[in-house]
């Protein structure tokens, strides 16, 4: 946890008045934040029925509205952060997909290969048996030209 020596001070001016800030986050962030108060009270001042409201008033609705952009964001980030953990879901359930089909063609593969290797033992084996039957037919037609 940060101690009292952490924290950083920076001067910002909002609407006119300087103020005295002080905190953990950096000057630069804190310039930042003043700078997004100051633009959207001056996008409020250019509406001449704002300028009429009282003092207080203005500042509720500014308020309310930074309110408002605040919940916005919110709703955002915690859609951009459900549509991740959706895709993340769905690139588990792919790569789990990818490795059982995988898995299913190296097993197809090694099948294949048996399957290839008993065939050409069969291969091998017809032409020993074509070559037996050509030997024994050799035989019955030199038995059948003796008889003759």
């Amino acid at each position: 946890m940060a101690n009292y020596s952490d924290k950083k001070e920076a001067d910002v001016t909002i609407a006119g008045k300087v103020y005295k800030l002080t905190g953990y986050d950096s000057e630069e962030y804190l310039q930042r934040v003043a700078a997004y108060i100051n633009s959207r009270l001056s996008e409020y001042q250019r509406t001449d029925s704002f300028k009429r409201l009282p003092v207080e008033t203005q500042n509720v609705l500014v308020l309310l509205n930074m309110a408002d952009d605040f919940f916005k964001a919110r709703e955002q980030l915690d859609q951009v952060l459900a549509d991740l953990e959706k895709r993340d879901k769905e690139a588990y359930d792919l790569k789990h997909n990818l490795v059982v089909q995988m898995t299913k063609m190296e097993a197809l593969e090694k099948t294949f290969k048996e399957l290839q290797d008993e065939n050409s033992k069969n291969q091998r084996r017809v032409i020993e048996l074509e070559a037996e039957l050509r030997g024994r037919d050799r035989v019955i037609s030199s038995n059948n030209n003796r008889r003759r």
